[in-house]
């Protein structure tokens, strides 16, 4: 693995040498003089003229402490490396440190931090994955759509600590003590009710008040550098909308060019953005082949004030050099997921201006290899704690199944998959009861399916058992059943916007999984809207009528409108369910030998 090893390191030492973009660190205000030092700059002829700030960064971390997760993809590397895991993403981080002279590096990130995570850090309200964090130093991060799984109220109680309003404290002589790293959300406004009431921050003069701050200026060897953390625009579609009703998401591109305006009013002229919004591209991880939108257009319409970009959100890995609308050359970079990337931008300031030079700021993609770097031991220990807490719970084997059962978010999330319709039949499962809400077929989104049921074991059990943790991993969110009525005209328009042209978050077609019972036909050569041919959906073999009433349920998710699946909120007469988990842990333990479902769907 001797390449490897090269790819790792070797690319790190030669890319110190670069200089380029990421974010920045309140906990390293302040910073030493590097005097031209590190990063290959040491015989520079100019020292006092520029000085060099290294920021790391990553994103959708996703509370994945444990080094569980598999390699990235052979396109992206080839080498096919193992990587991942937050005890080897903090030693890379200390080793990427140690070659920047002492208090110019900042460790930033992109959003997701928290929520959709595993059993370890999910089943305690991803406290985990924030003591984590703080551990690695981070220093400032955007918040991701996933931040807000649990709403705006436990999003603020992640940041400012407090123990859990249900569960309490799970350590009471060491409460919750929140966030050490800031969260901005410079895009997430709160609406005019709320913010009469004099809550979130005001920043300058601005009118509108933001759920949290919205930019944070760090202070480092003399120069001024400025972040602005934002979400994608869709977050809404994406997590329960009751959860972020007392809030609005504002336009990336319109937001950040209003707080760029805003710092460099403030003297601060190196402003980097922090965005949870990417884009898809067909190269390796160090590269940036076809970068595609949403974040091509938004990287080629934010202001020239903006020296860089670092984004998250679709799990790529790229280092890209977009033009900004003057035409010149801006970084933009993301990290994958899970811990498994960091990467590494050297900002070239002018001490005198303040200024990015951009064509000498420089950035590159370390993978964290598993094979390259130590256990970092306090994150050993962190996990080690909560896996104590967590006992034997995760292990108790809930079901069984007989074969692999397939197709979970890490998918396009495009198509019908036999996990989505399994979850599905378990909402049916869980909801068929006149008591239960009296169902009579369901509906599950791919998105919100997290993990696939192997054959092979996952953690300790034995072959085709399926146990606690591996169902958390399956259903991590914390939704609730929801029935309600719906025409056979209204469940038709739903199914319809499976594709929608634009969709915010970037996936114009996602998918439902369908209970068993119900069928239809899905034509993708109509037109968007008239893609569900109407003759076809039956019901136990019997042809709906869109005239006619029928019973439904899904998750609350969903029922709220969740990833623009609006025609859920046409249903009336609603009636609350079970939590999503503990239905699926039941539905397991009542149908052991479980096995994929076949197709419900025809041409989807």
């Amino acid at each position: 693995m001797r390449s490897t090893r090269r790819r790792v390191l070797g690319a790190g030492v030669a890319a110190a040498a670069i200089a380029a973009l990421t974010a920045g660190t309140p906990a390293l205000a302040g910073g030493h003089d590097d005097h031209g030092r590190g990063h290959g700059h040491g015989h520079h002829p100019q020292p006092s003229r520029t000085t060099t700030v290294q920021l790391l960064s990553f994103n959708d971390y996703h509370g994945h402490l444990e080094a569980t997760d598999g390699p990235l993809s052979k396109t992206l590397d080839p080498s096919q490396t193992a990587v991942g895991g937050a005890e080897y993403l903090a030693t890379a981080l200390k080793s990427l440190r140690a070659k920047a002279p002492r208090g110019s590096s900042l460790t930033v990130a992109a959003g997701d931090l928290i929520g959709g995570s595993p059993f370890l850090s999910g089943l305690f309200h991803d406290e985990p994955s924030v003591e984590s964090l703080n551990a690695m130093k981070l220093d400032v991060s955007s918040v991701g759509n996933h931040e807000f799984d649990e709403g705006t109220t436990e999003l603020l109680r992640m940041q400012k600590g407090g123990c859990h309003p249900t569960d309490g404290c799970y350590f009471p002589k060491q409460p919750y003590g929140g966030a050490d790293f800031q969260w901005l959300a410079a895009n997430v406004v709160l609406k005019q009710q709320a913010a009469a009431k004099g809550r979130g921050h005001d920043h300058g003069h601005d009118k509108e008040r933001t759920l949290l701050p919205a930019t944070s200026v760090k202070k480092v060897n003399g120069v001024k550098v400025g972040f602005i953390g934002m979400t994608l625009e869709g977050t809404p579609t994406l997590v329960d909308p009751a959860g972020v009703a007392n809030v609005e998401f504002k336009d990336e591109v319109e937001t950040a060019n209003k707080q760029a305006r805003e710092l460099r009013k403030q003297g601060v002229n190196s402003i980097v953005v922090l965005l949870h919004e990417g884009g898809v591209q067909s190269g390796t991880y160090q590269q940036c082949v076809g970068i595609s939108d949403p974040i091509a257009t938004i990287a080629k319409t934010m202001t020239a004030d903006v020296d860089a970009i670092i984004t998250g959100h679709t799990h790529q890995p790229y280092t890209c050099s977009i033009p900004d609308p003057k035409g010149n050359p801006r970084l933009v970079t993301s990290a994958a997921s899970y811990g498994q990337v960091v990467s590494e931008t050297d900002l070239v300031i002018d001490r005198r201006t303040g200024e990015v030079d951009r064509k000498k700021s420089t950035s590159v993609n370390h993978l964290v290899a598993r094979d390259t770097f130590a256990k970092d031991p306090k994150q050993t220990a962190i996990i080690a704690k909560w896996n104590t807490l967590a006992g034997d719970l995760g292990q108790r084997v809930v079901g069984s199944n007989k074969e692999d059962i397939t197709g979970d978010s890490s998918t396009c999330r495009c198509t019908e998959t036999p996990m989505g319709d399994l979850l599905a039949d378990a909402i049916l499962w869980g909801t068929k009861a006149p008591a239960n809400g009296g169902a009579q077929l369901s509906f599950m989104n791919i998105g919100g399916v997290r993990a696939s049921l192997l054959l092979a074991p996952k953690y300790t059990e034995a072959a085709g058992q399926i146990t606690y943790k591996e169902a958390y991993d399956v259903a991590p969110f914390g939704n609730l059943l929801v029935s309600m009525d719906m025409t056979g005209q209204q469940i038709k328009d739903t199914l319809e916007q499976q594709f929608i042209a634009g969709r915010p978050g970037g996936r114009d077609a996602l998918a439902l999984g369908v209970s068993q019972g119900f069928s239809y036909t899905w034509d993708p050569t109509a037109a968007q809207g008239s893609r569900v041919v109407a003759s076809s959906m039956t019901l136990d073999g019997t042809p709906m009528d869109l005239g006619a009433t029928y019973r439904v349920s899904t998750l609350n998710f969903l029922a709220n409108g969740g990833d623009s699946f609006t025609g859920f909120t046409a249903g009336t007469n609603l009636l609350g369910g079970a939590e999503d988990l503990a239905n699926l842990v039941a539905y397991f333990e009542a149908t052991p030998g479980l096995t994929a479902p076949a197709d419900r769907v025809a041409g989807l």
